[in-house]
């Protein structure tokens, strides 16, 4: 409550509370949509964004992630699917007018990251708070990596099907012609 606290005596409009969860999203998995949800509780509008990292490979163009992340989050009524090729996020997040980033922490390695980034981000736009959250201990290892690592062996469906949403995992089965 110290944050909000802090941005009531700022005296900043708070009849909106927005914030950004941005990423690759490729693949959209169950600890995105986990983050995604606790997002909307927190929010008044969570905007899902689909930023460009030049060091990923991606499986699925931005239209497929754009669709994936779609039909998964449908059931979020205050939740709003972007992208936003090439530009620094925090950047785009004063374009939109968010006052919240929302990240997630998995690991002592991604804390390092976040709060590097935290840091630098606060450097540009000291206006955008940055939120952390923490998932449960049965999300922690999943990743769009891990999962994207599980693929082919046989049987690999079964296993898949535990770490992604429903629509992700059909489109994901589409996409390799319901091969195992």
């Amino acid at each position: 409550m110290a944050i909000l606290q802090d941005f009531y005596i700022k005296g900043e409009s708070m009849s909106e509370k927005l914030a950004i969860y941005a990423g690759s999203f490729d693949l959209l998995t169950t600890g995105h949509l986990w983050m995604i949800e606790q997002g909307a509780c927190l929010f008044d509008r969570l905007l899902v964004s689909i930023g460009t990292n030049p060091n990923k490979q991606c499986m699925f163009s931005l239209e497929d992630r754009l669709k994936m992340l779609k039909q998964s989050t449908k059931q979020f009524p205050h939740v709003t699917i972007e992208s936003f090729p090439f530009q620094y996020l925090i950047t785009y997040a004063g374009t939109k007018n968010a006052q919240f980033l929302l990240r997630g922490i998995r690991s002592q390695k991604d804390y390092e990251a976040e709060r590097e980034m935290r840091n630098i981000n606060g450097d540009f736009n000291e206006n955008i708070t940055t939120i952390f959250l923490i998932p449960p201990r049965k999300l922690v290892e999943v990743s769009s990596s891990m999962v994207k690592g599980l693929i082919g062996p046989q049987g690999w469906q079964d296993v898949v099907k535990n770490y992604l949403p429903e629509p992700v995992f059909e489109f994901l089965i589409r996409s390799q012609g319901g091969q195992s």
